[in-house]
């Protein structure tokens, strides 16, 4: 066990420099992706279900349509129909998915298409007229009837590489079709967020996997936006002093570095943004059919590669779509995109695949974000320290021991059974999972090992780890069952101020979230 969390902690702080370099996960990360915020992936989860009774499940959650405002009508966010959005497994280590969900969507308006229609005027001079909205009364589990909108999709198991293996559409156990709800308009719409939470626990199916002796789960729906980051401050050459201010988080005793962020929930940006999430629940004998139990995943959003504009567009009729599926997002990892890739670069990580990241290696071994922190911060913190600190950034280089973390993983632990350098979220479905009240937000390095870097949970604080772990935390002894223990990978020689407990002041946990599928809260309301 002390084994394995050395290589487990090890895995963790070098994949979240790797795949955490950035203060915020993957919202408008790239400069394409910006083109297409409907395809634009926000977050990506992938961890060992802690339902209670589903601890043989894993749970696969792709967040897409970033920044979304409660209010956002009177068409709030609808699914891409021309795109193709996937969730990809490989579970031998070369690289390449072996088992795809693709999801297709289907937007329709009441009334085959035609809408709901009121009557307006006077007898003698009526007329049947469309009405604007996607609802033209209240909205409930019971009565959806008077829904103008609606969105479903096929769920399809792709076997083999997504453009070329065998693809099975899946089926609802309780037949019929997949539906998606619609996003919470408001309470006069939908009546309080807990009538709102009933309407969209509609929409919770179960499907069918041949040779599969137990169904999974799929929703796909508004959420609240679990992620939490000081989005705005960051984003402005880290407008903040990004040390703990307090002796401990929350203290609020200001003992910590002087003038520097304290916790609260006030820092967070995201706190009134909601996502659109896909989320599936598999057992994990289904995932792992080959390898060794420890399975890669990610996300990705294609589009057709031609688009032809209707000029003279009808609902239904807005274009047509042809040509070869081409990839527009990709997201395993949180915070690769963002501040770890190069912008010239961006676009190409975002179209690339998982068996072809050697192309990126330099990001790796030599990353920039420390460099632009040391830019930034090093005079400040020399003159308030009265310090003459040569470089805040870590000087170990080239990272050779974030490779081997990041890119292969470790023996035995969270690395798949061949290894093939590649950039994926890892996840050993061997380690049980952590009920909701006992994660640690700090996941591994919270000595809970069923946390980030061993997939990814939703109220695991990845923005906390990458920062403090980017400038160094690895060169220093890590508390292993109590005991500190040198991974041995650097030395405090290579890292001035590893020790620093770095934060963006957003604090995020478990207890934020449900404790049950589709384990992301209740979406915020457009209207009270």
């Amino acid at each position: 066990m002390k084994v394995l969390k050395i290589s487990l902690i090890a895995s963790m702080v070098c994949s979240t420099l790797l795949g955490a370099n950035a203060f915020a996960s993957s919202h408008r990360e790239a400069p394409n992706i910006t083109r297409f915020p409907t395809l634009d992936s926000t977050d990506f989860y992938a961890f060992n279900s802690y339902e209670a009774g589903r601890e043989d499940y894993v749970t696969l959650i792709a967040n897409y349509i970033p920044l979304q405002d409660a209010y956002g009508g009177p068409n709030y966010y609808a699914m891409d129909p021309a795109a193709v959005y996937s969730i990809h497994i490989d579970n031998d280590g070369d690289a390449v998915e072996d088992l795809t969900f693709q999801f297709n969507f289907t937007n329709e308006l009441a009334n085959n298409n035609q809408g709901i229609a009121l009557t307006v005027g006077p007898a003698g001079n009526q007329r049947s007229v469309s009405v604007p909205l996607k609802n033209i009364g209240g909205i409930t589990a019971a009565d959806q009837s008077a829904a103008n909108f609606s969105e479903s999709y096929q769920l399809t198991l792709v076997k083999g590489p997504q453009n070329s293996g065998n693809a099975t559409v899946l089926s609802n156990t309780a037949g019929g079709m997949f539906h998606k709800p619609l996003d919470y308009i408001g309470n006069k719409s939908f009546g309080d967020s807990s009538a709102y939470a009933s309407y969209a626990g509609q929409f919770i199916y179960e499907f069918n996997l041949d040779g599969c002796a137990s169904p999974g789960k799929v929703f796909v729906g508004q959420r609240k936006d679990p992620f939490v980051v000081n989005l705005g401050k960051t984003f402005d050459l880290v407008n903040y002093v990004p040390v703990e201010g307090d002796s401990a988080p929350g203290a609020g005793d200001q003992g910590g570095f002087p003038g520097g962020i304290t916790q609260s929930a006030d820092n967070d940006d995201l706190m009134d943004k909601n996502v659109t999430a896909i989320s599936i629940e598999v057992p994990k004998t289904c995932l792992t059919t080959q390898g060794n139990g420890t399975i890669g995943a990610w996300t990705t959003a294609s589009l057709p590669q031609a688009r032809i504009l209707n000029p003279n567009a009808k609902v239904g009729k807005t274009e047509v779509n042809g040509g070869a599926l081409t990839q527009v997002s990709r997201l395993g990892n949180p915070l690769v995109n963002e501040l770890v890739i190069g912008l010239k670069d961006k676009d190409t990580f975002s179209t690339s695949q998982p068996k072809d990241d050697t192309q990126f290696a330099d990001y790796v071994t030599h990353p920039s974000l420390p460099e632009l922190l040391n830019i930034l911060f090093k005079d400040a913190v020399n003159q308030t320290l009265g310090t003459n600190i040569e470089t805040l950034a870590p000087t170990n280089f080239p990272r050779n021991d974030l490779v081997t973390a990041f890119l292969t993983g470790f023996a035995g632990v969270n690395q798949l059974e061949t290894v093939t350098p590649s950039e994926m979220l890892r996840l050993n479905t061997g380690i049980p999972a952590k009920p909701r009240d006992m994660q640690s937000a700090f996941g591994v390095a919270g000595d809970d090992l069923a946390g980030f870097p061993n997939g990814r949970r939703p109220g695991d604080d990845v923005v906390d780890i990458a920062l403090r772990v980017v400038m160094g935390r690895l060169c220093y002894p890590i508390p292993v069952n109590g005991t500190d223990t040198d991974l041995g990978l650097c030395t405090s020689d290579d890292a001035s101020v590893g020790t620093v407990p770095f934060t963006d002041g957003a604090p995020v946990d478990a207890t934020m979230m449900m404790d049950h599928f589709p384990y992301l809260a209740t979406p915020l309301s457009g209207s009270k």
